[in-house]
């Protein structure tokens, strides 16, 4: 077994796994971004009495 050669593959491993958790932490911040700008687009958006009041006529 190479040393230099299985050294070289480790480290392209490490830099794979490396890439793919960053790739997620940024999937996840963004996820969480849209996230918040949802709550506050729908917290202006919505009445706050609407649906306070039932009327019913029996």
């Amino acid at each position: 077994m190479d040393i230099v050669a299985l050294s070289t593959r480790m480290a392209q491993t490490n830099l794979q796994q490396e890439v793919s958790i960053s790739v997620v932490k940024m999937s996840k911040d963004q996820a969480v971004i849209e996230g918040q700008a949802l709550i506050k687009m729908m917290e202006q958006s919505v009445l706050p009495n609407l649906g306070g009041n039932l009327d019913i006529k029996l």
